[in-house]
């Protein structure tokens, strides 16, 4: 699947169980032709959806806090803005747009996690770092420049450290 908006992991052997509740949540949700596709990287799902992806985190997070049974295969779930060929040049150029919502004053983290992939994980920091004029804060950030690299594709998103969902965290109540 070459377009996506949401990462989803689930389980290793659990893929097809996570596959079908975020069909059955996104349909839930309001959108009943969203795709999505079991990944060759164990435990990761991408799917694409018409919603808006932020607002699919927003709405699993009060689905568990009111039914936290109707999420049992999902364990997280990230949105992404873009999606990009695994190049640094690429990915610095989609997070240097992304980042433009990030204010000066603003602190900012760059959260990278890489799978099926030989690119060097500071390469990326340093490429997308040198792009953002803002202060880095990597315990409590304004924002989060999220870099997910599934081998030949990368998602990026620029998120508010709560715009994740971990159904783990939310069934804590945390």
């Amino acid at each position: 699947m070459h377009r996506f908006n949401l990462i989803i992991s689930s389980s290793r052997f659990t893929e097809e169980e996570a596959q079908d509740e975020i069909m059955d949540l996104l349909e839930m949700f309001g959108d009943p032709e969203s795709e999505s596709e079991i990944t060759e990287i164990k435990g990761i799902i991408v799917a694409q959806t018409a919603l808006d992806p932020f607002l699919v985190i927003d709405k699993l997070k009060d689905l568990v806090a009111t039914e936290p049974w109707q999420v049992r295969y999902v364990l997280r779930v990230l949105p992404i803005e873009a999606v990009v060929p695994t190049d640094l040049d690429a990915i610095r150029e989609a997070a240097k747009e992304l980042a433009i919502r990030i204010e000066n004053d603003d602190t900012f983290r760059i959260t990278i996690e890489k799978r099926h992939s030989h690119i060097a994980s500071m390469d990326v920091i340093n490429a997308i770092a040198r792009e953002i004029g803002s202060k880095v804060d990597l315990e409590n950030p304004d924002w989060v420049i999220l870099v997910e690299i599934l081998g030949v594709q990368t998602g990026i998103s620029i998120i508010e450290p709560d715009q994740m969902f971990s159904s783990v965290v939310e069934k804590r109540g945390e």
